[in-house]
């Protein structure tokens, strides 16, 4: 809208200009003269104050019925001050009795012309900040080949079902949210997660909408069948697109001072403007001419474009960039106190390891009624189905690939991070810690008891496996620790920010983990509601605290801290507990979200910085305090500095993009 408006206005502006008395004498030429030619810049001036000025006449008093007076109304009464001065003129003029000798239309004119194009400009910024979400979003395909009866048909993506299947083939684009049933390939899922390594999918993988396959792959090996589980606006981009959209309309507290700050500029310019009169006039100035347009230059040069700028494009641009990073700020406090944090605790299952945990022993306890470890192991399971635990899910992994025959459970209860328990026919059966047996007075004999600490200390987690009241079986779990833990560990290190590990595993698991990754703060065995008591305790010494975390049992913890992150693959009560989310699973992410936020954070200092110094040295030279200098602004060249202000605070903001 604004670039058409701009190329009218400019093509306007050049008669009005050419044909103005005043810019005659200052340029010392003649223009071409035919009768009424001198009217030529009011004709000019009062069609575009009723056309190209439009939208400033419109949103400034839309700002005033409001009651929150901006940039807009500042820029509207400017105009209306040259405009409903320079039109009295005109008028007495060609009533034959001229009470002035200097009209502003052509400056009235180049006004409109020059704040259209900051307008533009600053448009122009946002909007390429916005769009580039928007950009990925236009890589989906708009066909998929889906299986319709015995063969494949290209389908619009908006007719594909939960469901369907689809092929895709190499170098191809998932235009789906789906579960592989058949192929093998590697694919690109780096608009999603930030990630550059290519990741293997097989039968049972999940898939995304707009990842890609990699076409390095031959026809065999690299194309995939998958079948729809989300479509449309539930698929898992779309999802990250809505939050992104959020965080963008959502205010950080910069913000908030940024637009408060502007609101007061409005108030600050009406007040220079009427001081600037009464100080012209006691002065003794009686060039109505001069004091009006130093009043107009006033109005115009106040206008807090740059201040009203500063913040909204750094946010706009800080957005996208960290989303097509792999991080998703859903909360822009929580990110902007990212660039404050003192310490930042790990949760251990799932964030700083795989979480992939698997079965190591499974031993039958010195006073069980069976003595079949395969018959313990699939009760556990059968009370595990219904656990998201990465312990349960080892559990039910490994009776899986025994091959064993699960008993049906029923009445599935979780026991606040300690275990579950549920009834396996007529039994009761709870699958749970050795601190767990200690709470409820089951007895654990001496035997059992040295074997757990010494599974323990070597870094496995002990489940103890209870019926009626009798410990039947003692299962080891271990765990990995990702590859990319310890640079991250070492990463937040070297920002001088404190790192430790919070978890509700054993003591010896929990060292056992933060020695190898040389983390020297461990608190272990810690409850859910501990978790958050613990940050609470820290927060009380004046500590930004962030806590990393994956799962369910996490979410007091999530959300007790200044600062929370959500892992990718957590559960969704985890993200919706978390201010950022981190779309991978790699914890390097959150040394990308620290060193991000203190970026914005200096860009959005600078930028304020420069819109209030502007403003304080520009307003005392428009109101001609510094005329004995020889120093003295019209209101096109207010105009001209003031949206000069506002593209430096652009460019400013677009070197986040690097």
């Amino acid at each position: 809208m604004f670039k058409k408006q701009v190329l009218q206005a400019t093509a306007l502006t050049i008669p009005a200009v050419y044909f103005s008395h005043t810019v005659q004498m200052l340029l010392g030429f003649q223009a071409v003269e035919f009768p009424y030619s001198q009217y030529i810049p009011a004709l000019i001036g009062i069609f575009m104050f009723f056309t190209s000025g439009r939208v400033f006449l419109t949103t400034g008093w839309q700002e005033i019925k409001d009651r929150k007076p901006g940039m807009m109304a500042l820029i509207a009464m400017a105009l209306i001050v040259a405009f409903g001065y320079s039109f009295v003129l005109t008028i007495s003029e060609l009533a034959g009795a001229p009470i002035g000798h200097m009209d502003f239309w052509w400056e009235l004119a180049t006004l409109i012309t020059i704040m259209l194009v900051g307008h533009w400009l600053e448009m122009s910024a946002i909007m390429r900040a916005s769009n580039a979400l928007g950009e990925l979003q236009s890589m989906l395909p708009d066909t998929a080949s889906v299986l319709r009866g015995k063969k494949y048909e290209s389908v619009p993506v908006n007719f594909v079902q939960i469901g369907d299947q689809i092929a895709i083939a190499p170098g191809g684009i998932v235009p789906v949210d789906g579960l592989v049933l058949s192929g093998k390939a590697k694919v690109d899922e780096s608009m999603l997660t930030g990630e550059s390594a290519l990741v293997k999918k097989e039968q049972g993988a999940t898939v995304f909408a707009g990842t890609v396959i990699s076409p390095d792959s031959t026809q065999k090996v690299g194309s995939l069948v998958i079948q729809a589980t989300a479509t449309g606006a539930n698929t898992a981009f779309s999802q990250i697109m809505k939050m992104v959209d959020e965080a963008q309309k959502s205010k950080s507290s910069t913000q908030r001072l940024a637009d408060k700050a502007a609101g007061w500029l409005f108030y600050v310019a009406l007040a220079s403007a009427a001081l600037t009169t009464i100080y012209w006039l006691l002065n003794g100035t009686q060039d109505i001419n001069f004091i009006l347009e130093r009043v107009v230059t006033v109005l115009v040069i106040a206008c807090p474009h740059a201040l009203g700028l500063a913040i909204p494009l750094v946010t706009a641009i800080t957005t996208a960039k960290a989303a097509s990073s792999g991080l998703l700020i859903r909360n822009r406090q929580m990110f902007e106190q990212a660039a404050k944090l003192h310490v930042v605790l790990f949760d251990k299952t799932g964030t700083l390891t795989l979480g992939k945990r698997t079965v190591a022993d499974v031993r039958v306890a010195a006073k069980a009624k069976t003595q079949d470890a395969n018959k313990a192991l699939a009760i556990a399971a059968a009370v595990e189905l219904s656990s998201e635990h990465s312990i349960g899910r080892a559990i039910v992994a490994a009776a899986d690939t025994a091959k064993l025959k699960l008993p049906k459970a029923k009445d599935f209860e979780g026991l606040a991070g300690q275990g579950v328990g549920a009834l396996v026919g007529k039994a009761s059966v709870i699958v749970g810690s050795p601190a767990l047996l200690v709470q409820r007075s089951i007895r654990m004999e001496v035997s059992d008891v040295l074997w757990a600490d010494e599974a323990t200390s070597s870094g496995y987690t002990v489940i103890c496996v209870v019926v009626d009241g009798n410990l039947e079986a003692l299962i080891t779990i271990g765990d990995v620790v990702r590859d990319s833990s310890a640079d991250a560990i070492y990463q937040l290190q070297l920002e001088r920010i404190r790192v430790g590990l919070l978890t509700g595993d054993a003591q010896g698991v929990a060292e056992k983990i933060a020695n190898e990754l040389r983390i020297t703060e461990v608190f272990a065995e810690t409850l859910p509601w501990h978790k958050a008591e613990l940050i609470k305790g820290l927060q009380t010494s004046g500590a930004v605290i962030g806590f990393v975390g994956d799962g369910i049992n996490d979410a007091p913890a999530l959300a007790q801290a200044d600062v929370s992150f959500a892992i990718g693959a957590g559960t969704n009560v985890a993200i919706e507990s978390a201010g950022i989310v981190l779309i991978s699973d790699d914890p390097g992410a959150v040394v990308r979200a620290v060193k991000l936020s203190r970026k914005v954070r200096t860009k959005s200092l600078q930028n304020l910085w420069w819109a209030a110094g502007y403003n304080i040295l520009a307003i005392p030279l428009a109101a001609g305090v510094f005329m004995p200098l020889g120093l003295v602004l019209t209101p096109a060249i207010g105009a001209v500095l003031m949206s000069l202000s506002t593209l430096i605070v652009a460019i400013n903001a677009q070197t986040l993009r690097k």
